[in-house]
């Protein structure tokens, strides 16, 4: 598995936030323009009837129903206060490798959760296995560089 084609990790970036927010209705003159849902780590995720449905990446938090004067960081706080992505106090491009690590820990908490309760039978049961064994998989092409880490006591380059 090659992780860093994995498409929910490359959520993580600002840019491809962004590029989700195809056909956005609110663009100009107001507070949730795309720039400022994809800062807030939203990515669109519009269905027929909701042109306006936005999803954190993070926490998988989803709202609708926005209003032009709707502030997206205030919304995305309001409405799921333990979101580890809205609460980060540095820019992913600062996270050390640990950092990035135990964020993606957090993550795939949401994930489960999400997961397990939105399913009423067992198929939620084989989405969290799924889920399970693509962080196994990451986890194993990452653990190489745990040991690089752990060797040289946190300090790593390219070899």
């Amino acid at each position: 598995m090659d992780i860093i084609n994995d498409d929910q990790l490359k959520m993580y970036l600002f840019e491809n936030r962004l590029l989700t927010f195809v056909g956005w209705p609110f663009e100009e003159d107001c507070v949730c323009t795309p720039e400022n849902m994809a800062k807030a780590g939203f990515i669109h995720t519009p269905s027929e009837n909701s042109p306006d449905v936005a999803q954190c990446f993070f926490c998988l938090k989803e709202l609708e129903g926005w209003e032009p004067e709707d502030d997206p960081e205030k919304e995305h706080k309001a409405h799921s206060p333990n979101c580890n992505f809205i609460t980060m106090k540095k820019p992913m491009e600062s996270l050390t490798v640990e950092e990035f690590l135990r964020l993606q820990k957090e993550r795939q908490k949401f994930v489960i959760y999400v997961t397990l309760q939105s399913s009423e039978n067992t198929s939620g049961f084989t989405e969290w296995e799924k889920q399970m064994q693509r962080m196994h998989d990451v986890i194993a092409n990452l653990l190489p560089v745990s040991l690089v880490l752990l060797v040289f006591g946190g300090m790593c380059g390219i070899l």
